[in-house]
């Protein structure tokens, strides 16, 4: 006999059917009444584990993308619960933001309002869903009790030059009316709500997020395996750190060098012009110091760049544009004068604005010099061999070295200049004065050496990540805790002060306008110098809400704190979180944001860690009509409709079993009522025990016994593995083993068959919560099974002679199959193939791939 709760004195229930809606009201009504799932404090000596969903947007009801993603951290906090946790599941709301505000606006109401009565609904959503939060550890981001510390966040990012204003072309949504970070820009568009974005030039707010372009790359290496590898492999391409060298070239009656950055510096011989991105201030400087030709043309080529997309501009399959400056640039290796150009394909924020150009071995230079009649020169030979210390001299049959010059070679048929590709392989080089000869890594070091004693270069990176913007011209966010002097001088709002909240909206007009509408409140905007006492404004923009969820995690440990943004020791013992659940969606956005403001932290001594999430999970998403559900499209099935037909159990259940979790699946294709249906044999089994809660399992049915503990051992490493959906398959073969025993063994009183039914009623909880804790109360114990510790499989009972094995079709499981222990790939596959239910399931598909590993699973990939 084994028990881990006592028996309640209250008789199971009698009579009646499965009443999902029932049910689910009834322990809902008993959850709210205990709180159980409150984490323990200091005085809890059990082991830590946070789990956390990223947060919803508050712009409308939930939808079962949503119902998904929360399953998914329902089913992860359950689990660790019910393996000896003290766990800390909290839910908050990213409540500041376009998407509230531009529905607040959509219907004429107060963002406020709009907000909060969506978060009202929300949380009766969650509740009705059965999700196991920490409800004492509520948080909204639009509170001002919370963006305080966005604000004093700001102020010690300012403090150690982290936080910054300049004025530079900015990504511009002229849908929204504000500025994006280049990250909220997806080919080309607004990634919030599909317009192409412009470039303007305005003066914003950023974060120095390029201090720490090295440890954001180089820390991705701790979280290898632990993370999605698509979502690493994206964050690495996003910093994009490329090793070179900064080199300085003076231009022709202009003071001072501008400096352009090259990973090829090995060949400067070969620059034969020089490009300037034409929206850069360089372009604009040197234009306006040539003739009055140039001028105009080239204002009429900027004015057309500008309405391109930077998308756009990087295209290699386009025609090369550009104006000719009728400037000069020297090249500090050789003094060569090389022609300035204005031409599109160099951004003005990537690099220094400006390139050396070398088209003989860059395929886009090589295609603007075909355009424009420019000079090629060859300096790397990439048909010399580069193996050995020198190259390899070939020798003619009598023994005599061939004179590359007297003879046609290979090279001279590889000309870029004629055949219009650029050699971009390795070799020796050539042309190059003291570089003839060296390979392309020691003429690199050989060149920088030179620059550096010349005082003309230097070894240096470039990274494809840009600094924060994080001003937004929008209502609804976190206002800057400045103050602009009439001196000019930028002043820090004091601590004290703090927060500085938002005006009443009333009166204000929130429609976006390119400028703020806090610009609008005359009698907010005006400020008192703290320094002086002098008459200050202040600052009408108002912050990304990327800052707001860049540090959400750690607020969690004391929502309401007035007086620290967190606390340091709790953070220390609950972080960084242990399993983070969400869409890839903010593969780069969020995550990236997140992990920089935890470094800045820990630099600051507020935590220990340098990495905020040990474990991401990323879950596909939930497509209706072949499209993404949104609400910014309106294909929705809202959350709070399926609640009672077919009850949220019957929901989370479907959605679980429809795939494996990173999978996107089509909502036409999930099975609420198959899921309702297994639901109400599993609370039938329960009703049907007769056995009392002290009956000797081990004098059971010994096989069903062998079925129930080989589900208690291999669940744990199921769910660790995030195959919850087979873990929903093994349940539903436990149910169906139960039902026989029942059927045709010894009967409802064995007692293999309570112990079946006990070890479902707890396993069940992390997937159908509202089910599982009727069936808990059935079989005579007290609340909750959501507490109850893991079951431990006997391992005498872990050795059989048969196994269960899976088969799935496209990631779903569709048959389990009874086979010997020792069957061979062969033959598995084979009574796989021939089970009736993988006929039905293939549907006269073609499988295209078997994947066999015997015994245990099968797996099919049609087309």
């Amino acid at each position: 006999m084994s028990q881990t709760s006592p028996p309640d004195t209250a008789a199971p229930a009698e009579g009646g059917g499965y009443d999902a809606y029932a049910i689910q009201q009834k322990w809902q009504a008993r959850w709210a009444e205990s709180d159980p799932f409150r984490a323990g404090g200091d005085a809890d000596t059990r082991p830590r584990k946070y789990v956390l969903g990223m947060f919803p947007y508050p712009s409308g009801d939930l939808h079962m993308g949503h119902a998904e993603n929360y399953a998914y951290v329902d089913v992860v906090a359950r689990f660790w619960r019910h393996r000896g946790y003290n766990v800390l599941n909290p839910i908050g709301w990213d409540s500041f933001g376009l998407p509230a505000e531009n529905a607040a606006i959509q219907r004429g109401a107060d963002p406020r309002e709009w907000t909060y009565a969506n978060i009202e609904k929300h949380k009766k959503s969650f509740r009705e869903y059965g999700s196991s939060y920490d409800w004492s550890r509520i948080l909204h981001t639009s509170d001002p009790e919370y963006y305080r510390w966005n604000q004093w966040l700001f102020q010690r990012l300012y403090e150690r030059g982290l936080a910054y204003r300049k004025e530079s072309p900015v990504n511009w949504c002229p849908n929204d009316q504000t500025v994006l970070a280049n990250e909220q820009v997806v080919d080309g568009r607004c990634e919030r709500c599909g317009a192409e974005v412009i470039k303007k030039k305005l003066t914003q707010w950023y974060f120095r997020i390029t201090d720490y372009a090295d440890r954001l790359l180089d820390d991705l290496n701790q979280l290898e395996g632990f993370w999605p590898q698509k979502v690493i492999r994206m964050q690495r391409n996003w910093i994009g750190r490329s090793v070179g060298a900064d080199i300085d070239f003076e231009i022709e009656g202009r003071e001072g060098r501008v400096t352009v950055f090259s990973t090829r510096p090995d060949t400067l011989h070969g620059a034969t012009f020089f490009v300037v991105a034409p929206d850069s201030d360089l372009a604009a400087e040197l234009a306006a110091g040539s003739t009055a030709e140039v001028r105009m043309r080239f204002q009429d080529y900027l004015e057309r760049v500008q309405r391109e997309t930077d998308i756009e501009r990087q295209s290699t399959d386009r025609p090369k544009t550009g104006v000719f400056l009728d400037r000069w640039a020297i090249n500090p290796i050789n003094g060569e004068r090389l022609p300035i150009w204005a031409a599109d394909y160099v951004l003005a924020d990537y690099g220094h604005g400006a390139v050396m150009a070398v088209p003989a071995h860059d395929q886009r230079d090589l295609d603007f010099a075909r355009a424009f009649d420019l000079p090629v020169n060859v300096v790397v030979d990439t048909t010399a061999p580069i193996t050995g210390s020198i190259p390899v001299i070939e020798l003619d049959d009598d023994g005599v070295p061939i004179d590359p010059g007297t003879e046609a070679s290979s090279l001279d048929e590889m000309d870029p200049a004629r055949t219009g590709i650029a050699l971009t392989g390795e070799g020796r080089m050539i042309n190059s004065g003291p570089l003839d000869g060296l390979s392309k890594r020691n003429a690199i070091s050989r060149i920088i050496e030179q620059l550096q004693a010349a005082g003309t270069g230097r070894a240096a990176k470039s990274y494809r990540l840009r600094d924060w913007l994080i001003s937004r011209q929008r209502f609804w966010g976190t206002p800057i805790p400045v103050v602009h002097t009439e001196d000019g001088r930028i002043v820090l709002v004091p601590d004290e002060q703090l927060p500085l909240t938002l005006p009443d909206a009333a009166g204000l007009d929130l429609a976006p306008r390119g400028t703020s509408p806090l610009g609008g409140a005359t009698e907010w905007m005006q400020a008192v110098d703290p320094e002086t006492g002098e008459p200050a404004l202040r600052d009408p923009d108002t912050m990304d809400t990327f800052v707001d969820s860049s540090w959400y995690f750690l607020r969690f440990f004391a929502p309401n704190d007035a007086d620290e943004a967190f606390p340091t020791r709790e953070a220390n013992k609950w972080a960084p979180v242990d399993s983070y659940i969400g869409g890839v969606e903010h593969a780069i956005l969020h995550l990236l944001y997140v992990r920089f403001i935890t470094k800045v932290l820990f630099d600051m001594g507020e935590v220990d860690f340098t990495e905020p999430f040990s474990t991401l999970i990323n879950q596909g998403m939930v497509l209706l009509g072949g499209t993404k559900m949104s609400k910014s499209k309106g294909n929705l099935v809202e959350f709070a409709s399926s609640m009672v037909d077919p009850g949220a159990d019957a929901v989370r259940v479907a959605l679980v079993f429809a795939g494996p979790v990173e999978d996107d699946i089509n909502w036409e294709d999930v099975s609420t009522t198959g899921a309702q249906k297994f639901l109400a044999r599993a609370w039938r089994v329960a009703n049907d025990v007769t056995s009392a809660p002290d009956v000797i399992w081990a004098e059971g049915d010994q096989a069903l016994r062998r079925v129930t503990h080989r589900v208690l051992a291999d669940v744990p490493a199921l769910v660790e593995q995030t195959k919850f959906n087979v873990v929903v398959a093994r349940l539903m073969e436990l149910v169906n083993a139960t039902r026989k025993t029942i059927d045709t063994g010894a009967g409802p009183a064995d007692p293999a068959v309570r112990e079946a039914a006990e070890a479902t009623a707890m396993i069940l909880d992390m997937f159908a919560p509202h089910t599982a804790e009727e069936m808990w109360e059935i079989l005579g114990y007290k609340p909750f099974v959501g507490l109850v510790t893991w079951r431990t499989a006997d391992p005498t009972l872990l050795v059989e002679d048969t196994v269960t094995a899976v088969v799935q079709i496209d990631g779903k499981v569709r048959a389990t199959l009874e086979v010997p222990s020792r069957v061979d790939g062969a033959t598995l596959e084979r009574l796989a193939r021939a089970d009736d239910r993988v006929v039905r399931g293939l549907a006269g598909r073609e499988i295209v791939r078997a994947v066999v590993r015997p015994p245990k699973v099968v797996s099919f990939t049609t087309r």
